[in-house]
């Protein structure tokens, strides 16, 4: 039995899949069933909960979890008082920030957020949006939605506030937005009291510097090379994006190995012109992991 253990809160839903593969991509091996709220993990220290991302907050503020990864704005949504250790930048299907919308029927009268003076609104994030309109100085009903709330407008409600990544669902159901009421992304979050045991504080911070360089390493490859030595400043010179490479001799005199990290999707355009300056041996490898 391990003496100590970090208890951590990880999403489920729609994050799930994400969240799963970036532990992977850090070097965590977790076996999860469908419905298994108590997944197993390949290292002893570790204990991990799943739950919904609407909770974890509150269960890492009551201290039933030492940390979890959670969205911003569920965190407040419930106002909770934690300890936030990292920005997790990614989504289930990007890396770009969920957004939370103010939406309307494509063919609504309303086009701005003063227009929704004394209507009706439908959200699963009633604080945020509470708050959002206090600060427009707009005073509307805000209701609960229990699910499918883009259905909602305009028979039930007359606009709604829904979380979105890209927009096409909005578009797919002849619904606009008038305005974003706040971005949103994963973040690594910690109880208090528990971030003050040296040994919690420790695993979570090794933990972070993990996760940090497996999200630093999405789409980035590593390239390696041999080069004559007399061609690395006219390499070096037309290909900017090897910026800053790894340069070391080899054992046969006048010739270099090179070694860097560049963008996936300039890799196509470089290595035919790398083979045209002279490069042997290129061989591109994937990343895990990059830590700064």
């Amino acid at each position: 039995m391990c003496a100590q253990r970090l208890r951590i809160g990880l999403p489920s839903g729609s994050l799930q899949d994400a969240t799963l593969e970036l532990f992977a991509k850090a070097g965590f091996w977790i076996s999860s069933g469908k419905r298994s709220y108590k997944p197993s993990v390949d290292d002893s220290e570790l204990e991990i909960r799943l739950l919904r991302a609407q909770e974890i907050s509150r269960y890492v503020e009551r201290g039933f979890l030492d940390c979890g990864i959670t969205g911003k704005d569920w965190i407040a949504e419930n106002d909770s008082q934690i300890v936030v250790i990292a920005d997790l930048p990614y989504s289930k299907a990007s890396s770009t920030p969920a957004r939370w919308v103010l939406v309307v029927p494509e063919n609504s009268p309303f086009h701005s957020v003063a227009d929704l003076e004394g209507k009706r609104i439908a959200t699963e994030a009633v604080g945020l949006t509470k708050r959002f309109l206090a600060a427009k100085g707009v005073s509307a009903t805000v209701e609960f939605s229990w699910g499918a709330t883009e259905v909602k407008v305009p028979e039930l409600v007359d606009a709604i506030v829904d979380i979105t990544e890209t927009g096409a669902s909005l578009q797919a159901n002849n619904l606009r937005i008038i305005e974003t009421v706040v971005e949103s992304f994963p973040q690594l979050i910690g109880n208090i009291d528990s971030m003050k045991d040296s040994w919690k504080r420790s695993k979570v911070e090794r933990l972070r510097v993990l996760l940090e360089g497996a999200l630093n390493a999405r789409n980035k490859v590593g390239l390696k090379m041999n080069l004559e030595a007399a061609k690395l400043p006219e390499l070096l010179s037309r290909l900017p994006a090897l910026r800053n490479p790894t340069i070391s001799s080899l054992s046969q005199p006048g010739w270099v190995a090179i070694e860097t990290v560049i963008d996936e999707k300039v890799v196509r355009e470089i290595i035919p012109e790398l083979k045209q300056l002279g490069a042997e041996g290129i061989i591109e490898y994937p990343l895990n992991k990059v830590v700064y």
